[in-house]
């Protein structure tokens, strides 16, 4: 079968590329894949195009009727919908020439500014005859609830949510809905050179985002909150520190942020800052941390599925309802970014965190591989799509 990809960021989202990764291993290599990319050179330079065939998502609209009409609505209404979705049309003509799946794979598209363009791409895949599929997705129950996106989600022919939270929303806007771990939890790690360091068994993964600091409501305090907890590691214990990566768009690279806290401690020895990586190998690096602290969703998601007790700054509904369908609880396990008003929470947090250690390492590797039986299989989306 024909598998249409779209609605993703670039692979410089390493959680981009690894839901992508992921998607092939749940529904299968045997089937040929098209990603409509918004930036094909970044998924070419992370090999996704040695998984799928990587088309550019847009191109110039075309000035027939329809231009005009999104124009003039842009002009008068300042609805600018329209005239960003037209210039996707070209590449979905094509794409409807040859696929009659198309997976929506953004995962949380819905959870922030601008999902209109996302109920107007369903649309038009319809229109051309491709049966859709929103894939892998977290939103928001408050944002579920609004018309237009609730008339949105039940325009699709099938909705798969990654945790439970948005899948007890979502159902009750569209009875094709179904509860599957994301697609990332199935991408396997690719061996990479090591640092030394990290072989040992003693290796504190962090991972920081602009993303949660501009999600913060005290001003600074995510970022001191990262500075006490290295602080606190390198203080009372002999373990070793990784700064890891997980985004690294020029707009939005966590790189800044933890070179930023290396020059803090003045590139002190136990600190490992380690460069950009694709998805797979920065999986196979934070399966060698002994614990983790993460705060882009699919870094933690590539500890979670190695069996690394992992504590999240999280702040959304993706990391709470994640946390919740693996320990039955979020307590403990996330810590929301926006609840940061003093510098210790986060070293309190792991404290905790270090105190059930070998409880929380024991309880994934328990509960890793029942949970992971839960995915949606091809035939599965045969069935509710009736392809």
């Amino acid at each position: 079968m024909n598998i249409l990809l779209y609605g993703n960021g670039s692979s410089g989202n390493h959680g981009c590329e690894a839901i992508t990764r992921g998607t092939v291993a749940v529904l299968g290599s045997d089937h040929k894949y098209t990603i409509q990319s918004v930036q094909p050179a970044d998924d070419i330079r992370y090999g996704l195009d040695n998984l799928a065939e990587i088309r550019t998502a847009t191109c110039t609209a075309k000035h027939d009727l329809r231009f005009v009409a999104a124009y003039l609505k842009m002009k008068i209404l300042g609805a600018y919908t329209d005239m960003d979705g037209l210039n996707y049309v070209p590449g979905i003509r094509r794409a409807a020439q040859a696929h009659k799946l198309a997976l929506s794979v953004g995962g949380d598209n819905y959870c922030y500014p601008g999902t209109e363009i996302y109920g107007w791409l369903n649309r038009e895949y319809r229109k051309h005859g491709v049966k859709t599929v929103l894939w892998g997705c977290s939103i928001e129950p408050e944002i579920v609830a609004k018309p237009q996106v609730a008339k949105d989600l039940a325009s699709y022919d099938m909705i798969v949510t990654r945790e439970s939270i948005s899948y007890e929303a979502i159902r009750k806007v569209q009875k094709n809905t179904v509860l599957a771990p994301d697609p990332a939890f199935f991408m396997e790690p690719q061996e990479c050179p090591l640092d030394d360091r990290l072989k040992t068994g003693n290796v504190i993964g962090i991972n920081i985002s602009p993303m949660i600091i501009s999600a913060e409501k005290a001003a600074g305090m995510a970022y001191e909150n990262y500075r006490s907890l290295i602080a606190h590691i390198l203080q009372t214990t002999d373990a070793c520190v990784a700064l890891i990566p997980h985004v690294v768009w020029a707009s939005n690279d966590d790189r800044t942020v933890l070179r930023r806290l290396y020059e803090d401690f003045d590139r002190d020895p136990r600190l490992i800052l380690v460069e950009d990586h694709s998805a797979p190998e920065l999986k196979y690096i934070i399966s060698h941390c002994r614990m983790f602290i993460g705060a882009r969703t699919h870094a933690t998601i590539a500890a979670y599925s190695s069996c690394v007790p992992t504590l999240v700054v999280g702040y959304s509904v993706k990391a709470r309802g994640i946390a919740r369908d693996l320990f039955g609880t979020e307590g403990n396990y996330v810590l929301p970014v926006q609840k940061l008003t003093t510098p210790k929470q986060l070293t309190d947090a792991f404290i905790w965190l270090k105190e059930h250690e070998e409880t929380i390492r024991a309880h994934l590797m328990a509960h890793m591989p029942e949970y992971s039986k839960n995915t949606v299989t091809l035939e599965k989306i045969k069935e509710i799509v009736m392809l």
